[in-house]
């Protein structure tokens, strides 16, 4: 049927709510400006598939890269007082740099756990390239100022993921996802501190990086 893989690729990738996801169909589908069908329920905030793609010949991946991208703020702005109420801080190049390696760090791990995608060497008629990109990255968490007495944080930044899954021959996105979350523990302060901080960071890859794993093992095998 046309729309197995279409239905299989919902279930799969965009996981399951009180509702069971659903591509939609029709005249009055929302589909984006290349040729995605909006999902609705997804367990992302929002999310497109091709309606007409065959997953079941995929078996391999390759990495297709992260690009990071963050939100302007002044570097040490303005006088004591008005930095005293600051709620978003510039994030210096070696905290840039974490992200980044944290970011590869977390999602190879999940994506080496499939049990149903191997790393491919070369793109294939069989090999997606698995792409995402972190966008309008915030940070809460003040600098670390010698002296200063201890910051409790209700949440440390906020993150927008963008997740693409590409057909590795034609470079065709056939999955997009995107959503952005708040870095917190709910209502429990936390203490601002970089080990504090770089493990809620590290707990929402994660969530990501399982949802993307689960849902590529969860679509049809290849021959």
């Amino acid at each position: 049927m046309k729309n197995r893989s279409l239905i299989l690729l919902a279930v799969a990738l965009a996981g399951c709510s009180s509702a069971p996801p659903t591509i939609q169909e029709g005249p009055n589908a929302e589909v984006s400006y290349d040729g995605l069908h909006a999902i609705d329920n997804s367990v992302f905030k929002l999310a497109w598939a091709d309606p007409d793609i065959d997953f079941s010949r995929y078996n391999k991946f390759l990495p297709g890269g992260a690009t990071l991208e963050f939100r302007a703020v002044r570097r040490n702005a303005g006088t004591q007082r008005a930095r005293s109420s600051q709620t978003e801080f510039y994030i210096e190049e070696a905290g840039r740099e974490a992200l980044a390696a944290l970011t590869t760090e977390v999602f190879s791990e999940e994506l080496a756990k499939s049990t149903r995608f191997t790393l491919a060497d070369a793109p294939g008629q069989d090999v997606l390239v698995i792409r995402g990109a972190l966008h309008d990255i915030v940070s809460n968490v003040p600098p670390q100022t010698a002296g200063r007495s201890e910051v409790f944080l209700s949440q440390v930044g906020e993150i927008t993921l963008i997740l693409e899954v590409v057909d590795s021959m034609s470079g065709e996105v056939i999955f997009r996802a995107v959503e952005r979350r708040a870095l917190d523990r709910g209502n429990t302060g936390m203490r601002s501190s970089s080990v504090n901080t770089r493990s809620e960071v590290r707990r929402v890859l994660r969530r990501w990086a399982t949802t993307l794993r689960e849902g590529l093992d969860s679509l049809p095998g290849g021959g």
